[in-house]
């Protein structure tokens, strides 16, 4: 990963993180992110469980370490 740069469609770390933080933008951006990165089954597990503990765990993610969090990576 680039310095300065941070996980949703390679924005700035401000920017991804202001988009982490609303519900709705991080459900669609990080299905988006994980579509891209070829993990249908993932994408399709962000959509069903998105809007709970992955986003609590996405903003937290997303402050310490400046990527979504990534529960399965197939």
């Amino acid at each position: 990963m680039a310095k300065g740069k941070s996980d949703y469609f390679g924005l700035g770390y401000v920017v991804s993180l202001i988009l982490c933080i609303i519900p709705v933008t991080n459900l669609v951006c990080s299905f988006i992110t994980r579509l891209l990165e070829g993990k249908i089954l993932a994408a399709i597990l962000r959509i069903v469980l998105g809007w709970n503990i992955i986003w609590i765990a996405d903003i937290i993610s997303m402050i310490f370490r400046r990527r979504i969090i990534r529960i399965l990576n197939i």
